[in-house]
């Protein structure tokens, strides 16, 4: 029987690719074990002014030496960041038709008191999945008790985790593409997939469509079911 398998890093709020990933397979692993790179999508992402242009909302960080992993960076708490995101959403009051139940969502999200970075998106990750019915386990990497072979390139990391689970298939995301060795895969009885998420359009705040926002603003303008027809948008390479 196939099993499939995505292992990702933990983004801030991501956009709706992330999601289509991880309903796709039947095991998401969150890799929280490389080192941290500042200005990431692990700290921040992008949502929408009134103008229609993008901006930033971001999580603030404790400063950490430059070769610290994920799993060590914390928040740094003193810093009202839930009300200043809260406060950037504001645009979205009248336009967007899911605005309240968004707030909802993420009023959920925040009651979560932790200065650990990984719990907060993991958190995030997995309370948006509910709201979307996705029930793919998302397990992290740091925590799982797994032996696995010697990872001696970046791109093995895939390979050898999806080995030890017992996975059939892993599937990245298409960026990563040009990073993978396909070879090494087919080598080791793994198939490799890249998932490319196809232009999804929606109404926003003016005619012109900004893609690839923070998955807040997929909530925002859509229902459950529009964004699950949505989450099937998109092709395995």
């Amino acid at each position: 029987m196939e099993k499939k398998l995505a292992l990702m890093q933990p983004y801030f709020f991501p956009y709706v690719g992330y999601f289509s990933l991880i309903n796709l397979v039947d095991e998401f692993i969150v890799f929280d074990t490389p080192q941290f790179i500042k200005a990431g999508w692990i700290e921040r992402n992008r949502i929408l002014k009134q103008n229609g242009e993008p901006t930033y909302i971001s999580i603030p960080l404790v400063k950490k030496p430059s070769k610290t992993n994920i799993l060590d960076m914390e928040i740094r708490s003193t810093e009202n960041w839930k009300n200043k995101i809260f406060a950037q959403l504001g645009p979205y009051k009248k336009k967007a038709p899911f605005y309240y139940k968004v707030v909802e969502l993420l009023n959920s999200i925040f009651d979560l008191q932790t200065d650990d970075l990984v719990e907060m998106n993991i958190h995030a990750l997995k309370t948006i999945c509910n709201y979307l019915g996705i029930t793919t386990p998302i397990k992290i990497w740091s925590k799982m008790d797994e032996e696995i072979g010697e990872v001696t390139e970046p791109d093995e990391w895939g390979l050898e985790i999806t080995k030890a689970l017992g996975g059939s298939s892993y599937i990245n995301a298409i960026g990563g593409k040009s990073f993978f060795n396909k070879e090494k895969y087919n080598d080791r009885g793994i198939n490799i997939q890249f998932l490319e998420q196809k232009e999804v359009e929606y109404n926003q705040f003016t005619e012109s469509f900004t893609p690839n926002l923070s998955i807040i603003d997929t909530l925002m303008f859509n229902s459950v079911e529009e964004i699950n027809d949505l989450l099937d948008k998109f092709e395995l390479v």
